[in-house]
């Protein structure tokens, strides 16, 4: 059985290897780690919906929030694998649940769970909007754009009432996924233990014997803040 050294070793890897967008070789270092985290489930799951694999992505997605039913961002992507298998009244239940996690909080940063994304109210209920929008749940969807509009900050309000004037018009939206290329790293307290060298050269690895628990790992809501302009909605623009 390998070491947690080799397992960390593998999951880093395989984080560089999303980087470099080369997701065969990511899919096969984080389906290398036995009985995986739901933070590796998650990255399966974002890996095969960048490689255009919808059904394989919402397996790894329920392996993810089954470990952690607490991971509204396993939720949200999860909703996102639905949207694009048009399960859209599954999408909706799905945007429903993130939104549920997040417990009436502005956003949740994964930052210190090394997810390079903060999961905002507003997204999620944008894509409840635009779940809703494929079921014709018009006057749903405008009530859910609205709501978004309330709670987004000043940088993302013009494009979300771009995508309310849309809905009226009963035009469709294109729901918002974690950006690209974005995948939970390693923490850095392991891998600070991966290769130490003792005085022959030789490196060894001396790092914790158990893996690391996802659930309840010191994710914290984020208090609500403006944010600049890089989280805008693209509506219509196709899922960044």
């Amino acid at each position: 059985m390998p070491s947690f050294g080799d397992l960390v070793r593998d999951w880093q890897r395989g984080a560089q290897a999303v980087a470099r967008g080369d997701w065969g070789c990511a899919l096969q270092l984080f389906s290398s780690v036995p009985d995986p985290p739901a933070r590796i489930c998650f990255n399966v799951g974002c890996v095969h919906l960048l490689a255009g694999d919808p059904e394989a992505a919402l397996q790894a997605f329920d392996k993810a929030v089954t470990k952690d039913a607490c991971m509204a961002v396993g939720f949200f992507q999860r909703g996102v694998a639905n949207f694009q298998l048009e399960r859209f009244q599954e999408a909706l239940f799905d945007f429903r649940l993130a939104l549920e996690q997040l417990r009436g909080n502005a956003a949740i940063d994964y930052t210190q769970l090394g997810l390079r994304f903060r999961l905002q109210a507003w997204e999620v209920l944008f894509n409840v909007a635009s779940a809703q929008c494929c079921l014709g749940l018009w006057a749903q969807a405008t009530r859910s754009l609205e709501e978004a509009i309330s709670k987004g900050p000043e940088g993302a309000r013009e494009d979300l009432r771009t995508a309310l004037d849309q809905v009226q018009k009963q035009a469709f939206l294109q729901p918002r996924q974690v950006p690209r290329g974005e995948v939970f790293q390693p923490h850095r307290r392991y891998l600070q233990h991966l290769a130490p060298v003792d005085f022959l050269g030789k490196a060894k690895v001396v790092v914790a014997s158990a893996a690391p628990d996802d659930q309840h790992e010191g994710v914290r809501p984020q208090q609500p803040q403006v944010q600049d302009g890089d989280g805008k909605p693209r509506p219509g623009a196709g899922p960044r």
